[in-house]
């Protein structure tokens, strides 16, 4: 009987959502490695692989049989996605069409040498970003730029501004999945795309506002507030928007910043320097990439550059990769906290990774552990573990959704956890 490798679902799924992956038609007790590939659109390649071994019937199942090691050890049955690995050192990956999908190559090799084991069975996994009945819109509205997401049915729904970090450019994979949650979604680039800026000198606020003032006013968003989504930049600028603009009821910022970093932030008359930087401070790894984690002046002694978020009445959560070697991520949810509390202000959540890095993505995302940084002139460490980041990477998500879910469509709701 020839082996056979199960999906389910079969084909095809939402990048979030979990694989049933099982082997049958083995020998008894045969060791086999099992080998996933996919290759981004630049055509780099990321790989994992973990050594098994079939049960007394010739059967595997990912479910209930522990990797004996490989990319990964244990019982983990998404772990053959989120344990890829890059070939290109400090290659991060991302999604730039939300329109196709990433294509695993999924193998069952003879053996527990994936190089030299002979090929068994083979199948491909479809993973989208698209989910079922979910509208993409391009936005080029005044001097807005972004792609909206709608979820099927009337409407309305409760709408959210998705900011992602430096490099600019429209990333929209993250606002694409989360419409498939119910959410109106609208992916704002604010630099390096189309006919914005091409460089990040100075954000001025005034924009944010116009595409804030857009998704208000758009028939299928329920008011009376959006949310905001933004990690690292993208966080500092939603910790930003909501402490001058109008309109955001609730922010998540996954490893922002409380002072401002790199470019200024400017709105009307009033301009927040970027923080200073020490040099002196950055360090050298053994592997010769730079952790500049310690490099940045701290908002209390650059106070000029602190956000003034006492200013705001968005309800916040705050999620925290503790290992994140970008910059002092819980050192600035804390400070954040302390500030909007002094002032008579709700006490903002603040959820904390341990072994989590800075790029905290959607669930089964690879890890990121270094790569380029335009600030540093070359890779930096991001830190994170990868088990302990894809358990990070699972429970965001859950969470950042009952969030929004609560203070946006006054709902409270349980999403499953499944890694």
């Amino acid at each position: 009987m020839a082996a056979t490798l199960i999906l389910e679902p079969a084909g095809r799924c939402c990048w979030d959502e979990p694989l049933h992956i099982a082997v049958q038609g083995l020998a008894p007790e045969q060791p086999v490695t099992l080998r996933a590939s996919l290759r981004d659109e630049k055509g780099a390649l990321f790989q994992a692989h973990a050594r098994y071994r079939a049960d007394a019937e010739g059967k595997l199942d990912l479910e209930r049989a522990p990797a004996l090691g490989g990319s990964f050890a244990g019982l983990e049955p998404m772990g053959l996605i989120w344990a890829m690995e890059p070939d290109k050192p400090f290659w991060r990956l991302v999604k730039w069409d939300v329109q196709t999908p990433f294509v695993v190559d999924l193998e069952v090799l003879d053996g527990h040498e994936p190089d030299a084991g002979r090929l068994l069975a083979r199948e491909l996994h479809e993973r989208h970003f698209l989910p079922p009945g979910v509208r993409r819109v391009p936005v080029h509205e005044g001097r807005v730029r972004a792609t909206l997401f709608l979820p099927p049915g009337p409407g309305p729904f409760p709408g959210i501004i998705d900011l992602f970090g430096l490099g600019g450019g429209l990333l929209d994979y993250r606002a694409s999945l989360l419409a498939g949650k119910g959410f109106a979604v609208m992916a704002l680039a604010y630099y390096n795309y189309d006919d914005l800026p091409q460089s990040a000198d100075i954000f001025h606020l005034e924009y944010f506002e116009e595409a804030i003032n857009y998704l208000l006013h758009h028939p299928q968003v329920k008011g009376p507030g959006i949310g905001l989504l933004g990690n690292s930049i993208g966080g500092e600028l939603c910790l930003a928007i909501s402490s001058f603009l109008k309109g955001i009821t609730a922010a998540v910022i996954i490893n922002g910043s409380v002072a401002v970093v790199g470019a200024s932030i400017h709105y009307k008359d009033e301009t927040l320097p970027p923080v200073g930087i020490m040099r002196d401070r950055i360090k050298v790894t053994k592997d010769g990439i730079k952790d500049v984690v310690e490099a940045l002046k701290s908002p209390l002694e650059d106070q000029k550059s602190f956000i003034p978020v006492e200013k705001s009445d968005t309800t916040f959560l705050f999620l925290v990769g503790q290992d994140d070697h970008n910059w002092k991520s819980e050192f600035y949810a804390n400070e954040a906290s302390k500030r909007l509390q002094a002032h008579g202000k709700e006490k903002p959540q603040i959820i904390c990774y341990p072994e989590a890095g800075h790029y905290i993505e959607p669930p089964y995302w690879p890890l990121c552990r270094a790569a380029l940084h335009i600030l540093a002139g070359g890779p930096i460490v991001y830190g994170g573990e990868p088990r302990a980041h894809a358990m990070a990477q699972l429970d965001a998500w859950k969470r950042l959704q009952t969030f929004f879910h609560k203070h946006l469509d006054g709902v409270e709701v349980t999403i499953p956890a499944k890694l």
